[in-house]
């Protein structure tokens, strides 16, 4: 585990608690930028699958939830956090605390 893993994990069992307090449907997946998803190496959490999506940019993550309507799922308020990622030289460095 590296040493920004246990912050992560915090934060986002935080943000599982914050919405099933908030919303009548509980938390049904953690959806993360793909190559965060990557480097983490998580495949749940908290029994959560992580899912990667593309239209979220690194040091976020969205909690979604399943409606019991059958009509899908629906998006929670998006909680972010920062995630250091290893960036191959000649880019700009790592995204902020």
């Amino acid at each position: 585990m590296t040493d920004s893993e246990p912050k992560n994990l915090e934060a986002i069992s935080r943000a599982i608690d914050q919405h099933n307090r908030s919303c009548p449907y509980p938390a049904a997946e953690v959806r993360m930028n793909p190559f965060e998803a990557e480097r983490l190496g998580w495949e749940e959490i908290r029994g959560l699958p992580i899912v990667p999506d593309a239209e979220l940019s690194t040091g976020r993550f969205r909690i979604v939830c399943a409606r019991e309507d059958g009509e899908g799922i629906e998006e929670a308020e998006a909680l972010g956090i920062p995630i250091e990622v290893a960036v191959p030289s000649g880019r700009p460095g790592p995204v902020g605390d």
